[in-house]
């Protein structure tokens, strides 16, 4: 029981935390690059639940959504993806998904599949792992990965 506490734990430090930061600084660095990007918040006009949806970073019509990692595979939530990609793209904007890490879960993973396949189907953007890494870097010119490994390593040194 002790262990599963402590992994617990760990869990949710990663997921919070660390994946937080990511999405911060993954905004920052389009914030460098385009001064006017923002995060916005724009009203359902499709369904009834939630009443709003934040987009992450807003730059003229691209509206970008940064996840670290997604790995929820409940039905609410690939009902909410769906309305909220509907939604964006009824309001004139360009969705774009960001997602740096793939999930674990084999039902996760099919989860972002069909993602994928709902942004492609709207003439939306979806880019994961190495793909949403190098669009950070061909945006905004700064290649965050590569400073974050730094960082690490840097660290690790140190130690």
């Amino acid at each position: 029981g002790e262990l599963i506490d402590v992994y617990q734990n760990k869990g949710r430090f990663l997921y919070k935390y660390a994946g937080a930061f990511l999405e911060d600084a993954v905004f920052l660095c389009f914030k460098e690059k385009f001064p006017e990007a923002k995060k916005a918040k724009i009203e359902n006009t499709v369904g009834k639940r939630p009443k709003l949806f934040e987009i992450d970073c807003l730059i003229e019509k691209d509206a970008i959504e940064v996840k670290w990692r997604d790995a929820t595979t409940d039905g609410d939530h690939i009902v909410k993806e769906h309305t909220r990609v509907q939604v964006i793209k009824n309001y004139g904007f360009n969705p774009i998904r960001l997602m740096f890490y793939q999930p674990n879960r084999s039902q996760a993973v099919k989860i972002q599949a069909i993602l994928k396949t709902l942004y492609e189907g709207i003439q939306g953007e979806y880019y994961s792992q190495d793909h949403a890494w190098n669009y950070v870097k061909t945006k905004t010119e700064i290649d965050l990965k590569t400073i974050l490994n730094e960082i690490a390593e840097e660290n690790f040194k140190t130690k």
